[in-house]
């Protein structure tokens, strides 16, 4: 990649920015044949694309605010990622308990609607669940004043390892992507029109000056710090909000379906939702005024989830369960009038361009970061920045993968490359071993990561490459200097690097532990 940067001065397209946004507009502007490269100051999906709720969906609550318009997009937007990625995306059933009958023909024509939406990309018919079956398919709710519920099907996914697979789908169609790499100024011209980007690599500590014919901010909640380079003057147009996760075991909720509440105490929706054999319980909606790479959660966010879960809960969980807690800020874009509930500031997009030619893309959701790289494009196209050429991704594969997908263990994430991972175990009998004995990553994982994925630090491993520090904090630190042992090694680093790892991790993974 590197040696890309130092033998291409000028590109058609430079992105700032790894998360969802950025990596799909790197893999739409790739097939359409632009020379293309993106850049991503920290690691691929560090940010709020590693923090969702793993959810591939129109957007029940979006429904309820009345914009038909954004869900009708997510919802082929959730057809086109199930069939794009089988093998990090699926289907998931979810039941919304209902305590009156009133409420019980409510939400379900509400979801009835909500599947008819779905028009030609539907994945699964609502029904109506009598008590008996609610409680079959919920074994631990709460039982009294209950009338039924009602089951709709989603999509969920795995939204790190979708980051990895449409950076390396990218860079198979011949972008150059790179992680660990910031932009530290824009260039101009003596009209003041941006005509490229200073990089400067942390890993090599280089620097380089690159032109371009547009320059695309995709930095999410960090949009207006680009935007600020380029223009000090620039008012903020991001109004930041964080979302908190608590992930427990399975044996706190005994169920493979999913749990909708729809209206919490402050009126927003609730989540229990099963992934890699945990659950996730969220999540907050809390307008934030400093935004940070690592955001922490609030006590109340922590124990407001606990309290809106307990009340449909028969078995009640308390802090002493949450086996981890994590923060995803959304970069939901100021609109006048929306005052300080965040939650009620829409979920579409925004494409803002300066007037030194700067494309910003902010807001969206993760669902819909397809159409939204195919926006963005389309719009440097429409500026005159890139000849015309048609968007090809709606049906393109995303990471390599092939039928039959099997479920039953984790190996389907890496899809046909899981043979390959497999593989080196033969070139070292200790890689067939586990990380951690209660899970089933191996060490031959970790060297895959660092030789194909660009995994640069033990968090990118624990964190990203593999979720152990979502599902199992305590279990991220204890795997934690057997990672950094097998990527000094890997690396040739020295004994120090791998020492400062463990600690820099160590010291991590104490915000996601209550």
């Amino acid at each position: 990649m590197l040696q890309n940067i130092r033998d291409t001065p000028h590109w058609d397209v430079i992105i700032i920015g790894g998360g969802a946004t950025g990596l799909g507009t790197a893999l739409d502007a790739a097939t359409r044949e632009y020379s293309t490269l993106l850049v991503e100051q920290l690691d691929f999906a560090k940010g709020t694309s590693s923090r969702s709720t793993k959810l591939v969906h129109g957007g029940v609550r979006y429904l309820a605010q009345g914009n038909l318009s954004l869900v009708m997009h997510a919802l082929k937007e959730r057809g086109r990622l199930l069939r794009n990625a089988p093998h990090l995306a699926h289907t998931q059933q979810f039941i919304v308990p209902v305590y009156s009958f009133l409420t019980k023909w409510f939400y379900f024509l509400g979801l009835a609607f909500y599947d008819f939406l779905s028009i030609g990309w539907g994945i699964g018919r609502t029904r109506l669940l009598s008590k008996k079956k609610t409680i079959a398919a919920l074994p631990l709710i709460k039982t009294g004043n209950l009338k039924g519920g009602i089951q709709y099907t989603d999509g969920q996914f795995d939204d790190s390892r979708l980051c990895i697979d449409l950076a390396a789908t990218a860079h198979r169609y011949g972008a150059t992507i790179l992680n660990y790499a910031a932009v530290t100024a824009l260039t101009k011209n003596d009209k003041g029109q941006i005509t490229g980007v200073v990089i400067h690599d942390a890993i090599n500590r280089e620097q380089y000056s690159l032109t371009a014919n547009t320059v695309i901010n995709a930095t999410g909640v960090f949009a207006h710090a680009v935007m600020a380079m380029d223009d000090p003057e620039m008012p903020d147009s991001i109004a930041p909000s964080q979302g908190v996760h608590l992930v427990i075991e399975m044996d706190k909720f005994q169920s493979k379906q999913a749990l909708m509440v729809p209206k919490t105490t402050d009126g927003r929706v609730l989540f229990a939702v099963p992934w890699h054999h945990k659950v996730i319980v969220g999540t907050t909606d809390t307008p934030v005024e400093n935004i940070s790479t690592e955001p922490k959660p609030l006590e109340e966010e922590i124990q407001f989830i606990i309290d809106n879960y307990n009340i449909y809960a028969s078995q009640p969980i308390s802090m002493r369960d949450v086996k981890s807690v994590y923060v995803g800020l959304r970069p939901l874009v100021k609109k006048k009038g929306a005052g300080q509930n965040t939650s009620m500031i829409s979920r579409d997009h925004t494409i803002l361009v300066s007037a030194s030619g700067l494309i910003t893309i902010t807001g969206g959701k993760w669902t819909t970061y397809r159409r939204m790289a195919a926006d963005v494009l389309n719009h440097a196209i429409q500026m005159g920045k890139l000849p015309k050429k048609q968007a090809v991704t709606a049906t393109l594969p995303i990471g390599k993968w092939g039928w039959p997908i099997d479920f039953t263990t984790h190996w389907h994430l890496y899809g046909t490359n899981a043979r390959l991972i497999q593989e080196l175990m033969k070139e070292n009998k200790e890689w067939s071993y586990h990380l951690h004995p209660l899970y089933p990553y191996t060490q031959a994982e970790v060297i895959w990561f660092v030789r194909n994925e660009m995994a640069q630090t033990v968090e990118d491993v624990l964190a990203r490459r593999i979720r152990l520090l979502l599902l199992d904090a305590k279990a991220a630190v204890e795997a934690a200097p057997l990672v950094a042992a097998l990527m000094q090694k890997e690396l040739n680093q020295t004994k120090e690097w791998k020492d400062a790892q463990v600690l820099n991790f160590s010291n991590l993974a104490k915000q996601y532990i209550l």
